[in-house]
C-alpha cells in the first residue's frame, strides 16, 4: 500500500499564466515540504498540458510525485509518476492498462456509492470530496462534510484523500475524521512556500 504525506497540493493551471509561473509555483511548494504535487489543466489542449507537463518535471525533477490529472496518455509522455480520474473519465482499470502497475492512480468520488465502486479497483488512493464548499470547480458535486469523509473511512482502507475548499483553518479536523490525506488548491496560491510549511506543521 502507497505511503500518502498530509499534504496534497494540486497545481491548477488556470491559476498561472506561464509553463514558467507554474513551475516557480511547484518549486516553492517543495521547498516547503510538499512532495506530491497534482498537475491540473481542464483547457483541453494536449500540446500545453504536454509542455507544462515537461517544464513541472524538469524543475522539480525527482524530488516530487507528479500526477496528471486526467490524461492517462500525457502522464506516460511527460515522465509522470501516476494518473488521477474523475467519476466520469476513463475508467480505472483502462487507465491501468495504460499505465502499468508501477505508477499510481488515484480515483475521485463524491457519495459512498462511488466509493464502494472505486474501493474493488486497482486504485492506489480514493479521493473523497468536495468536503467544503469549493470556488475551483464551475459545477462542483455536493458538499459531503465531515461526515462524509468519516463514512468514507469506514467504506474503504484504502488510503483517502479529502478535497474541496480545505483551507489551514479547516485541515486538521478533516484529517481527525478520517483522511490520510488533503488535498489543497486555492490555499496555497498566496506564498506557497510558507503555505505548505504552515500545513505541515499543522498536520503532524
Amino acid at each position: 500500500m502507497i505511503h500518502l504525506p498530509r499534504l496534497y497540493a494540486i497545481a491548477d493551471a488556470a491559476f498561472f499564466r506561464s509553463a514558467a509561473e507554474l513551475s516557480a509555483f511547484a518549486q516553492e511548494l517543495t521547498a516547503g515540504g510538499c512532495t506530491i504535487l497534482q498537475y491540473r489543466n481542464k483547457s483541453g489542449n494536449a500540446r500545453v498540458m504536454l509542455e507544462q507537463a515537461q517544464e513541472l518535471k524538469r524543475w522539480v525533477g525527482a524530488s516530487v510525485k507528479l500526477i496528471m490529472n486526467d490524461r492517462a496518455d500525457l502522464c506516460i509522455a511527460a515522465a509522470f509518476d501516476g494518473v488521477h480520474v474523475g467519476h466520469e473519465d476513463l475508467l480505472p482499470e483502462s487507465v491501468r492498462s495504460i499505465i502499468g502497475s508501477k505508477l499510481w492512480l488515484g480515483v475521485s468520488t463524491h457519495n459512498p456509492e462511488q466509493l464502494q465502486e472505486a474501493d474493488c479497483t486497482s486504485a492506489d488512493y480514493i479521493a473523497i470530496g468536495p468536503v467544503f464548499t469549493t470556488s475551483s470547480k464551475e459545477k462542483p458535486d455536493p458538499v459531503v462534510g465531515l461526515e462524509g469523509v468519516r463514512r468514507a473511512r469506514q467504506l474503504t482502507r484504502k488510503p483517502l484523500v479529502a478535497i474541496g475548499g480545505i483551507t489551514r483553518a479547516n485541515a486538521a479536523s478533516v484529517i481527525e475524521a478520517g483522511a490520510d490525506s488533503v488535498a489543497v488548491i486555492s490555499d496555497l496560491l498566496r506564498e506557497p512556500r510558507k503555505s505548505a510549511e504552515e500545513f505541515f506543521r499543522i498536520l503532524r
